[in-house]
């Protein structure tokens, strides 16, 4: 009869080895799966922060496409501005350029003498010389004589006095001839109408009356001038004057 009872305290003792063995396992299966709870928590976090940063990446690269866009726009629109500002410089360096050759002087040949002259130079003695082409004496002499107040250095005053004789001399003037005359031979003896002007000065003297003083001059011109087309009409002169 002892086996029997030794058989069941055996038995419970397997019983509560296996009991133990079994919860050690749910105990280890239930930490197992706690760990494997915290790592998919975990796991889960960093899956929705990695989410959050490749939306706040992909924000942030929506807002650089937006920016190089508004540069490009804005760069196009310098490039325009730059182009735009280099013509109006070409066109104001062009404007000034041409203002300035406005007063440069420019090379001008008046009764065979050659120099350098204004523009506004050369304008004001033209405007004068085609009153006096036109026959307006009396504003031709104005403009003359507004001429060699404004210039009285320039290159034409020997011409500009040439031209107030003869306008004077065809309004009767015979005075104011002669002092035209006279001053043009005083400051320019060598120009080319010296002999015109020396004759002319005789022409004065003859309507005036002054015989004696016309054959002083055309006997002066022949002697300075003596090859020049002046001396041949003075020696014809004197010899009406004899």
């Amino acid at each position: 009869m002892a086996l029997p009872g030794h058989a069941a305290i055996f038995e419970d003792g397997d019983a509560r080895r296996a009991i133990l063995e079994l919860r050690q396992r749910f105990d280890a299966l239930q930490t197992q799966q706690q760990r494997s709870a915290e790592e998919l928590r975990r796991a889960a976090e960093e899956s929705a922060q990695l989410r959050r940063s490749l939306l706040e990446l992909a924000s942030q690269i929506e807002g650089l496409r937006a920016e190089q866009a508004q540069l490009r726009g804005l760069n196009e629109q310098l490039q325009r501005e730059v182009t735009e500002l280099q013509r109006r410089q070409k066109d104001m360096a062009q404007g000034v350029d041409e203002r300035l050759r406005q007063f440069e002087p420019v090379k001008v040949s008046v009764d065979g003498q050659e120099f350098m002259a204004d523009p506004a130079e050369k304008r004001d003695y033209d405007a004068a010389w085609a009153q006096f082409r036109a026959g307006r004496l009396s504003e031709s002499v104005q403009a003359f004589t507004a001429f060699l107040r404004q210039y009285p250095r320039s290159g034409y005053v020997p011409s500009v006095r040439f031209w107030m004789g003869n306008a004077h001399f065809s309004s009767r003037d015979y005075k104011e001839s002669m002092a035209q005359f006279r001053a043009m031979l005083s400051e320019a003896p060598q120009h080319a109408r010296a002999p015109e002007a020396a004759l002319s000065i005789a022409s004065c003297q003859v309507e005036l009356k002054d015989t004696r003083g016309a054959r002083k001059t055309l006997e002066e011109l022949i002697k300075t001038y003596p090859q020049s087309e002046a001396a041949a009409a003075a020696r014809e002169r004197l010899a009406r004057l004899k």
